[in-house]
């Protein structure tokens, strides 16, 4: 992106969290650039100077800010994973964080607008899933390092594993509006790294 002056950068940030909320509150489907440019306050002129490409260019913006909330969400307690009760607590937050929002997901239907198979869209995906997996990783190896995670568990394998239950428990919840699978997701994937560590010491 081009180098944008500081009141620059504030003016296409504005329209792209106007454009964020509104997709977050009408759904992307029924979101046109008009009731972007009426929420934001801006001009056709304006939208097009930050986002040239239009309205798609637009959505791409949304997935990244999206995506990065999915993250900021889980903050402070996905990246201070040091404990069991710090995992416990990060896990209360991830089902409150899917609770809240309920069946609509704002990435995954600007995603769905996209088209899923474009590189540009499989970027921000892809950046998100390996951002999310590395943090989780990080946690893993610190419980290792303190003992309490069997130290021959591979943490990258045993964070993608974990990952995907949260993603499978996140799909039904978005066709069910129940959060059981996350949550089951969750406690057993927690729970098998805590047993590595018993099972390792019984041997």
């Amino acid at each position: 992106m081009r180098s944008l002056t500081r009141k620059g950068a504030a003016t296409r940030q504005r329209i792209l969290e106007g454009a964020a909320t509104h997709i977050r509150e009408y759904g992307v489907a029924a979101t046109t650039l008009d009731d972007i440019l009426a929420r934001t306050a801006t001009s056709k002129s304006q939208l097009f100077h930050y986002f040239p490409g239009g309205r798609e260019e637009l959505l791409l913006a949304v997935a990244r800010h999206e995506a990065d909330r999915v993250l900021e969400d889980q903050q402070p307690q996905l990246g201070d994973l040091t404990s069991w009760p710090a995992w416990r607590l990060w896990r209360d937050t991830v089902v409150d964080r899917y609770r809240r929002q309920g069946r609509l997901c704002p990435l995954n239907s600007v995603m769905s607008q996209l088209g899923g198979s474009t590189p540009a869209a499989q970027a921000v995906v892809t950046e998100l899933m390996r951002r999310w997996q590395a943090e989780i990783a990080a946690g893993v190896r610190h419980m290792q390092d303190a003992g309490e995670i069997d130290p021959g568990l591979d943490a990258d394998r045993a964070a993608a594993a974990l990952l995907a239950g949260i993603q499978g428990g996140v799909v039904i919840q978005m066709s069910t509006g129940q959060t059981t699978h996350l949550e089951a997701a969750l406690d057993l994937g927690i729970a098998h790294l805590r047993d590595s560590a018993v099972q390792t010491h019984n041997t």
